[in-house]
C-alpha cells in the first residue's frame, strides 16, 4: 500500500514537472512541438486541475497553428468545465466566445400585422408579439449579463480591439433589449385596444415604429459579426492553396512557374508591349484516381481570374455521357451547349479519352464531339475565350491524343502537368487534415493501420489516393460513432481515432488453405512441395521485418499435368496460401485461356492482355492450355501476349503471380519461345493421373457431400471398371461419373418405391446405378 501511495506521489510529480515543460514550451514557441506526448498525457490523466492545465495548452497549441480551430475551442470549453477556475483558459476563451453570440437575435421574428386584419386575426398577431418579446427578454439579461463581464475580462488584459468588440455587442444587445421593451409594452397596448368598442389607430403606428427600429438593430447585429468575421479570414489565393496542399513537389513548381509567367505577361501588356502569341491556356492534366486533377483544374481556373487572364474563375465540369449524342447533330448541339456554358472561365473534361473509344462503330459520335470541340476553340466566335483542361489516366491520355493531332496541337507539350501517386507518408497527412476537418485527431497506432490498410488497398492503378484515404477515415468515423456509448461525459472519447477504429472486420474463411490442401485426394508429393515453398515465402517475409537479407522469391510456377488432375483447384488454394503469408494482397484468382488474350487486330492483343493481367494484380492469373499461346500460323498474335505477359510480370512484380498449365512437352516448347518467359518460371509443379484408389475416394467424397453413399456392393464393380483402364484417370472424369450414378438412383427410385421406404433409400447407391452409369461414360 506504501509502495503504491509512493509511486502515485511520483506519477503526480513527473506530471507537474511536464506540465511546467509544457507551459515553458508554449510561452516561447506559441505550440507544443511533440503534440502526441500531450495528447498521451492528456488521456490518462484523472486529476481535474491537471486535466484543465493540459487541455487548455493543447488547446493553445493548436490555436496558434491555426487561429479558427473549432476543436481547440471544444478543448479550451472542456478545460473550464472540469476546472472553472482555470484563469488561462478563460482568458483566452473569450476572444472566441462572442461568436456563440451570433443567434440571439434570431429569434424575434415577427408575423405580419395589416390594420384591415380583422378583429380576431388582430388579436392573434398582438399575443404572438407579445410571446415573443417575452421570451427574447427572458434569456436576453442573462446574455447581456455574460458579455459584459467578458468586456471587462478584456479590458483587464488591455485588449483593445477585443474590448471593443464585446463593447459594441454588449451596446447594440442593450438597445435591441430596450427597443424589445417598448414594442412588448406596444403591443399590450394595442392587445388592449383592439377588445374595447373603439381603438385608435395610433397604437398599430406606434407597434410598426418599435418593429421597424428592431429591424434595423438586427441588420446591424449581423454586419458587426459579418465584419469581423472576414477581417479574421481574409480569402485565400489560389496559389496559396496549391501551396499548401500535401506532396506535389513538381507539380507546385509546375504551376507556380507558369503563375509567374502569366504575372510577366500581364506586366508586359500593362507596360505597353504588344504580346501577339500569347501562351496557350489549356492544359493536360494525366493521373491515377484521387491524385487531384479536378482540384488542380479548379484551382487553374482561379489562378487565370486572379491574373484577369479569364474573366470568370468558373470551372463547367463535363465528360462523354454529356457530349456525346444518339444521333446526328446532337451531338454537335451537346458540345456548343457546353462550350457556351464555359466562356469566359474553364471548360473541365474527365476521363477525356473516352470520347473516341477503341474500335468505335459508326454509330459512335465521340469523333464528332472531338472535331466540334477543336472547332470551337480555334473558330472567330469562342475561340480564345475560354480554356480547355482534358484529365485522365496517362496512358491512355497519351494514345488519346497522338490518335487526335487537331486536338493535341491546341495543347503545348510544357501545358502537360502530370500528378504522381500519393506516398503512404503523404496520404497519412491527407488523413490527418480530414480527421482534423471534421474535429478528430488519429493517433500514432491508428497511423500503423491506415499504412497498412494504404497497402493492402495500392494494388493497381485503380488504387483510389485521396478518395481512398478519406473512405478509410470516413468509415473509421462511422465505426467510431455506431460502438460508442450514447454518453457526453468524457469528451475525449469523441476526440481521438484510434487503431480500433480503422480496423477490417476479415471475413472468417470456414478452412485455412492448408486444410484445404490436405483434404485434396492424392497430390501426395506436390502437397509437400507447396508447404516448403510457403514456408519459405514466410521466413523471407520475417526476415524482411527484422531487416535481415531475403532471398528472392521465385513465385510463378508451371502446372504441367493432364486435364481434371487438380490444377485449378491448387490455383486457387496456392493464390489463398500467398494471402495468407502476405505476399498477395487479394488472393484471388483469375483463369485465363488464349481466347482472354489474343485479338483479331494489330495493336490490339497488348491491351487486352494487359486489361486480363490488371483483373489478376493482388492475386494469381491461371493461364490454362497456356501452349495455346504459340501458334504457327502466319500472322498470329500469341507472340504478342508472351512478350507483353513478360514486360508485365517485370513491372508488377511481386503484385502479381503467374502460373502457367498444359500437357509438359507442350509447356517446354512455350517456355524456349520466350528467354524472358524461361526465366522467370523456376516452379515446376507436375500433378499425375489419380491410381485407382485415389478416384475411388474423389468419387466416394463428392457423394457424401450431398449426403449420399456407395454400399459395399456398389464400390466392387466401380473399383473393377477403373482399374480395366477403360477410362482417362483424373478427377473430371470421377465427378462426371458420380452425377450419372445419381441420376441413375433415382431413375431407379422414383415411382417404383413407397414413400415410406423412399426416404430409407434414398441415400444410397447401388451396384446397378454404377452399371448404368458405366455404361453412358464414354471409352
Amino acid at each position: 500500500m506504501i509502495l503504491l501511495i509512493q509511486q502515485q506521489t511520483n506519477q503526480h510529480k513527473n506530471s507537474i514537472d511536464r506540465l511546467s515543460q509544457w507551459e515553458t514550451e508554449l510561452d516561447k514557441k506559441g505550440f507544443i512541438a511533440d503534440e502526441n506526448e500531450l495528447l498521451t498525457a492528456i488521456r490518462h490523466q484523472s486529476n481535474p486541475i491537471m486535466l484543465s492545465k493540459m487541455l487548455t495548452i493543447a488547446a493553445l497549441s493548436r490555436l496558434n497553428r491555426h487561429s479558427h480551430d473549432s476543436l481547440a475551442l471544444v478543448w479550451l470549453t472542456k478545460a473550464l468545465e472540469v476546472f472553472p477556475e482555470n484563469q488561462k483558459a478563460k482568458t483566452y476563451f473569450i476572444q472566441y466566445d462572442w461568436k456563440k453570440k451570433r443567434s440571439i437575435l434570431d429569434a424575434l421574428i415577427f408575423p405580419a400585422i395589416r390594420e384591415t386584419d380583422n378583429r380576431t386575426a388582430k388579436k392573434k398577431v398582438a399575443e404572438q408579439y407579445i410571446q415573443i418579446c417575452q421570451s427574447f427578454l427572458s434569456e436576453a439579461d442573462e446574455h447581456q449579463e455574460d458579455l459584459t463581464e467578458k468586456m471587462k475580462l478584456a479590458e483587464a488584459l488591455e485588449n483593445k480591439l477585443l474590448y471593443n468588440q464585446y463593447k459594441n455587442i454588449v451596446d447594440l444587445l442593450t438597445t435591441s433589449i430596450e427597443v424589445c421593451g417598448n414594442l412588448l409594452k406596444a403591443a399590450e397596448e394595442y392587445e388592449e385596444s383592439i377588445k374595447g368598442v373603439f381603438h385608435t389607430a395610433t397604437y398599430f403606428e406606434d407597434l410598426k415604429l418599435h418593429l421597424s427600429s428592431l429591424e434595423e438593430i438586427k441588420k446591424d447585429w449581423l454586419k458587426l459579426f459579418e465584419v469581423q468575421e472576414e477581417l479574421e479570414q481574409p480569402s485565400e489565393k489560389a496559389l496559396d492553396q496549391l501551396n499548401e496542399m500535401i506532396g506535389m513537389g513538381v507539380v507546385k513548381k509546375r504551376v507556380n512557374d507558369f503563375y509567374k509567367f502569366l504575372k510577366y505577361q500581364k506586366n508586359r501588356k500593362e507596360i505597353g508591349f504588344q504580346v501577339k502569341d500569347a501562351l496557350s491556356l489549356n492544359m493536360v492534366i494525366t493521373g491515377n484516381p484521387g491524385t487531384g486533377k479536378t482540384t488542380i483544374a479548379r484551382l487553374l481556373a482561379k489562378i487565370y481570374n486572379e491574373l484577369e487572364v479569364l474573366p470568370r474563375p468558373e470551372v463547367i465540369e463535363t465528360d462523354r455521357s454529356q457530349l456525346v449524342g444518339a444521333y446526328v447533330g446532337q451531338t454537335e448541339e451537346n458540345v456548343r451547349a457546353v462550350v457556351e456554358k464555359a466562356i469566359g472561365g474553364v471548360l473541365f473534361i474527365d476521363e477525356a479519352y473516352s470520347l473516341k473509344r477503341e474500335g468505335q462503330t459508326g454509330n459512335d459520335y465521340g469523333q464528332t464531339a472531338i472535331d466540334t470541340l477543336v472547332s470551337l476553340m480555334t473558330g472567330n466566335e469562342y475561340g480564345g475565350k475560354f480554356a480547355v483542361i482534358l484529365a485522365g489516366y496517362p496512358d491512355e491520355m497519351r494514345i488519346f491524343l497522338d490518335a487526335n493531332p487537331g486536338l493535341r496541337s491546341r495543347f503545348p507539350q510544357s501545358n502537360l502537368i502530370h500528378l504522381p501517386n500519393y506516398s503512404n507518408e503523404e496520404l497519412i497527412s491527407i488523413a490527418e487534415k480530414i480527421a482534423s476537418e471534421n474535429d478528430y485527431i488519429i493517433t500514432e497506432d491508428a497511423k500503423l493501420e491506415i499504412d497498412h490498410r494504404l497497402d493492402q488497398e495500392r494494388v493497381d492503378d485503380t488504387f483510389g489516393n485521396a478518395r481512398s484515404v478519406r473512405n478509410i477515415v470516413l468509415d473509421a468515423i462511422f465505426k467510431k460513432g455506431s460502438d460508442h456509448p450514447d454518453s457526453k461525459d468524457d469528451v475525449l472519447k469523441y476526440t481521438f481515432l484510434e487503431k480500433d477504429d480503422f480496423l477490417v472486420e476479415k471475413d472468417e474463411l470456414r478452412d485455412s488453405p492448408f486444410e484445404k490442401l490436405e483434404r485434396l485426394v492424392g497430390l501426395t508429393e506436390l502437397k509437400g512441395e507447396l508447404e516448403t515453398l510457403v514456408s519459405f515465402v514466410k521466413m523471407q517475409q520475417f526476415r524482411k521485418d527484422k531487416g535481415l537479407p531475403t532471398v528472392p522469391l521465385q513465385l510463378h510456377s508451371v502446372f504441367t499435368g493432364n486435364p481434371g488432375t487438380g490444377k485449378t483447384t491448387v490455383a486457387k488454394i496456392y493464390a489463398q496460401l500467398l494471402r495468407e503469408c502476405g505476399m498477395l494482397k487479394r488472393g484471388h484468382l483469375i483463369v485465363a485461356s488464349r481466347s482472354d488474350f489474343v485479338a483479331g487486330y494489330v495493336g490490339q492483343t497488348a491491351g487486352k492482355t494487359k486489361k486480363k493481367i490488371r483483373e489478376a494484380l493482388g492475386g494469381v492469373l491461371f493461364i490454362d492450355e497456356a501452349y495455346s499461346l504459340l501458334s504457327q500460323t502466319a500472322g498470329d498474335f500469341g507472340k504478342e501476349v508472351v512478350d507483353t505477359l513478360v514486360d508485365e510480370m517485370t513491372k508488377h512484380n511481386e503484385n502479381l503471380v503467374v502460373v502457367l498449365a498444359g500437357y509438359p512437352n507442350e509447356m517446354d516448347q512455350l517456355l524456349e519461345s520466350n528467354p524472358g518467359l524461361r526465366s522467370r518460371f523456376k516452379k515446376f509443379f507436375l500433378f499425375p493421373n489419380y491410381s485407382a484408389d485415389e478416384l475411388l475416394s474423389i468419387i466416394e467424397a463428392y457423394v457424401e457431400s450431398f449426403q449420399y453413399h456407395l454400399t459395399d456392393r456398389a464400390k466392387a464393380p466401380l473399383k473393377q471398371a477403373i482399374e480395366n483402364n477403360s477410362f482417362k484417370g483424373n478427377g473430371r472424369f470421377a465427378t462426371n461419373l458420380a452425377d450419372e450414378m445419381i441420376q441413375a438412383q433415382a431413375m431407379r427410385l422414383m415411382g417404383k418405391v413407397g414413400e415410406k421406404d423412399l426416404l430409407e433409400k434414398a441415400i444410397y447407391i447401388e451396384s446397378e446405378d454404377v452399371e448404368k452409369a458405366l455404361e453412358k461414360m464414354p471409352h
